[in-house]
Order: structure tokens, then sequence, then C-alpha cells
């Protein structure tokens, strides 16, 4: 068997090596973008080990209280969407290392009918490669209730509908920002956790069915 030729990496050239020397911030710039250039400049010193990250994903989502809450699943035209939830995504980047990510409000103002609504920036940013993945959307302080709706005025209330909504956008900006084969084989792992804790012996199935028995539901009906 012939070996596989390795095709040369056409970066892979003698070159100086970068400075490792910090840049002080200037003058005048905020203690955010000091943060940042500092998290930035310790990634690039001790970057990822990719098969360490990968197991302590793995790792992270033996646990049943992670795998419980690993995937979102909703019904849209009589169809089933599933996806990994924000949980998942967060315990991800945590695990996958240098990345930061989050959400904040850009601006606020009023709407035509006077409501007023935030600016909003769902981020996450791998500090190692400097890939970003910003979203930004508009939120309206607004309630809606089976009674109708009405506008929101306390502080905690639209912080509260800020952050309920932003974690959506947050996770699709993680989601990515990792590789998907990544995401795809911790949601795998979350579902072998789920397996191996469900009781799948005879008698824990059948007591599984005389509970849904007694509802109505048939056997056929919870295989199905």
């Amino acid at each position: 068997m012939s070996e596989t030729a390795q095709v040369i990496n056409p970066f892979a050239v003698t070159s100086a090596a970068p400075s490792s020397i910090a840049v002080a911030p200037e003058a005048g710039q905020s203690r955010e973008v000091a943060e940042i250039q500092a998290a930035m400049i310790v990634a690039k010193r001790f970057p990822r080990d990719e098969r360490a990250a990968m197991d302590r994903i793995l790792n992270a989502c033996t646990r049943p209280t992670l795998a419980d809450s690993a995937l979102y699943s909703y019904s849209r035209g009589g169809t089933e969407i599933t996806g990994p939830s924000i949980r998942l995504a967060e315990a991800m980047a945590q695990a996958w290392g240098n990345i930061r990510f989050g959400f904040r409000e850009v601006a606020r103002g009023l709407d035509e009918k006077g409501v007023g609504f935030s600016d909003v920036e769902a981020f996450a940013w791998d500090l190692e490669s400097n890939a970003y993945k910003p979203l930004v959307f508009k939120i309206r302080h607004w309630r809606d209730t089976k009674s109708g709706g009405y506008p929101l005025k306390d502080e905690r209330d639209i912080y509260e509908l800020t952050a309920n909504m932003a974690q959506r956008r947050v996770r699709a900006c993680i989601l990515a920002i990792i590789p998907g084969d990544v995401t795809e084989t911790a949601v795998a792992q979350c579902d072998e956790t789920l397996n191996a804790k469900a009781d799948t012996s005879k008698d824990g199935l059948k007591k599984l069915a005389d509970a849904f028995a007694a509802f109505g539901v048939t056997q056929a009906q919870i295989e199905k």
C-alpha cells in the first residue's frame, strides 16, 4: 500500500517569529478594550489543545443534568425541530477555551407607537483565530398576554426580556464559531448519556406503559 502524499503547507516557510511583547493600550482606550487585548495575548501564548478540549466537552456531556437540557425541541408545521440548546453551547464554549461570548445593549429608542426598544448585539469571539460572529437585533419592550399586551417600564422586566431573547442569538453565535463536527459529537454523547440513564429493562418498560395507560395512551403510541 502506497503512503498518502503530503501536500506542502504554503505557509510553512521560515519567517521571523512574531513578537510576543504586549502593546500597552493608548491613552483614552476603554478598560474593556484593554481586557480584550490582554485576553488575546494570553490566548496566543496558551493556545487550546483541541484533543484535550474535546475530551472536556465529552466529559461534560456525560453529566445527566447537562444531557437533559442539551437539546431544544418544538413543533413547526407538523415537523419536530431540534438542536443544541444554549446550555450545551455554553458548556462547549467553556470547554473549548479562549472564547468570549455574550450580549450587550447597544442603544435604546422609541418606535412609531411610542413603545421603547433596545438594539442588542449577541456575539461569540474566538480569541485565537480572531473569528468573530455578531448578531444585531431589536427587542421591543413589550409583553404579550392572552388578554392583550402592554409596554414594559421596569428596568428589571426589560433586562429579563432582553436576556431571554438574546440567549438564542448567543447560542447561534457560539455554534458558528465552534467546528460543526465538535457540536455533532457533543450531541451524540448527550444522547448516549440519556440512553444509559433510562431504565430500559422489561420491568421498567412495563411501569412506563402502565403509567401512560392511565391517561389512555397505548404502548404503540409510546413506541411511535
